[in-house]
């Protein structure tokens, strides 16, 4: 298969932007955790004889953060842009409408996995869109509290995903679709 230059740019365009994006979410439930940091906070100034309330701890512990969900929200203003040039590209891009009756069982597996990842994507994006934008939306706090449970737990079919196409990539590259990688940077087998 010989995958376009658009293609090609979006994918690893789209790689680099779910990488980073879960590097903030990861980054969020460890080092930067607003939880942990506080009570480190809390402890390290009480040893200095400095009192804080626990109050006063996660206000700190958030905006030692913010610089990471900053990051967080550009990466989704380029995911949400990227979701959309892929949209594009499915109606735009002859190669992308080859027959799924004509492919193999596993074939047709992969394909569906992808349109799992994209609807999740999408999803991600939108969510994550009225997540930030909820008072210009006017939605209620409760409901933005209840998309963002939502946001947050299906954000664990990209984190699945992640791994598993990286490694099956590795698997087809060794078995039966050598030359795969290089495919998706040159675009020619």
């Amino acid at each position: 298969m010989k995958y376009t230059l658009q293609f090609r740019i979006w994918h690893w365009l789209n790689a680099i932007i779910v990488l980073g994006l879960l590097g903030t979410v990861f980054l969020r439930k460890t080092f930067l955790s607003w939880r942990t940091n506080s009570e480190i906070l809390m402890t390290k100034l009480a040893e200095i004889n400095i009192e804080i309330t626990s109050e006063q701890a996660k206000v700190l512990a958030k905006a030692i953060r913010a610089g990471m969900w900053e990051w967080h929200i550009i990466l989704g203003y380029a995911l949400a842009f990227l979701i959309i040039y892929r949209i594009y590209l499915f109606f735009m891009d002859k190669s992308e409408q080859e027959s799924f009756s004509s492919l193999t069982l596993h074939k047709k597996g992969v394909k569906i996995s992808y349109y799992i990842v994209y609807v999740t994507l999408f999803f991600m994006a939108v969510s994550g869109l009225a997540i930030h934008f909820y008072k210009e939306l006017e939605l209620t706090k409760d409901f933005v509290g209840s998309l963002k449970e939502i946001h947050e737990l299906v954000y664990n079919v990209i984190l699945y995903f992640v791994p598993l196409h990286i490694i099956g990539v590795i698997v087809a590259e060794t078995r039966d679709e050598k030359g795969l990688v290089s495919t998706m940077i040159n675009g020619e087998k």
